[in-house]
């Protein structure tokens, strides 16, 4: 079983979920585990990194995203997407446990939060709590940065953390260096290098890389191909497509 391990869908044109079981069909995945969009147009996703435009809402679709799952729940599994700066953060993401979402994704590119902040450590320790793991990418800023988001991971060893498109940039050693050294600290492979995957699968193992499409700014057949093309074993090849994902959900593994 193959399982995209991280798409977007949102009530938009380029990125419903219609659009991604379709691109899922066609790439021959199985599974997916998504999480809301739509508050960044990733078509414009240059002119957030740079800072020339703002988030078009602050607001992730929960509900969109709850409703596509249950529609569909023989293929969609949801991370919540949580607000560090909302009221009553980790009740929400405790509410969004509860009823059947698996792991919590956060923004920082959006939401422009530290990984340092005492809510961010509320919610960490939620996710220990309840088994399920926690999901982030970086960005160029000291708070938000993969150093700080290693640095949570020690704080938190029962929390499972992902670290999504491999870290900032095309070659993040700091997140390879986690990944090796830390039981709870995965990489996954959306928008990464193809040489920085084969990197990640040499260095930290097959048991710490989790295959990823960052759809809908990619289609989940490209991202596949980088891991086919990595020409692995079929033992670590299950290991990265799917049966590690299985694990931090708490799912039995594929055999």
């Amino acid at each position: 079983m193959i399982i995209d391990a991280h798409g977007h869908i949102s009530d938009t044109s380029y990125g419903n979920v219609d659009l991604y079981l379709d691109q899922l069909q066609e790439s021959g995945i199985q599974r997916g585990v998504v999480v809301p969009g739509g508050m960044l147009d990733v078509r414009r996703m240059s002119d957030y990194i740079s800072g020339r435009a703002k988030p078009e809402s602050l607001v992730p679709n929960n509900g969109y995203l709850a409703d596509a799952c249950k529609c569909h729940p023989a293929t969609l599994t949801g991370f919540a997407c949580i607000d560090p700066h909302q009221e009553s953060a980790v009740d929400g993401l405790e509410q969004s446990f509860k009823a059947g979402f698996r792991g919590l994704k956060l923004s920082p590119m959006t939401h422009q939060f530290s990984f340092a902040g005492k809510a961010v450590a509320d919610l960490a320790a939620c996710c220990g709590d309840y088994g399920f793991p926690m999901y982030s990418h970086v960005v160029f800023s000291p708070g938000a940065s993969t150093a700080r988001f290693i640095a949570l991971a020690r704080q938190f060893p029962r929390t499972n953390f992902i670290l999504g498109h491999m870290g900032f940039g095309p070659a993040d050693q700091e997140g390879l260096e986690a990944a090796t050294s830390l039981n709870n600290f995965f990489l996954e492979t959306s928008s990464g290098s193809f040489l920085h995957i084969k990197e990640a699968v040499a260095r930290a193992g097959p048991d710490k890389v989790i295959f990823g499409s960052e759809f809908p700014l990619s289609h989940p057949k490209v991202e596949l191909t980088k891991i086919l093309l990595l020409n692995l074993k079929d033992s670590d090849l299950e290991k990265i497509l799917g049966n590690n994902i299985l694990g931090l959900l708490g799912t039995a593994k594929i055999t």
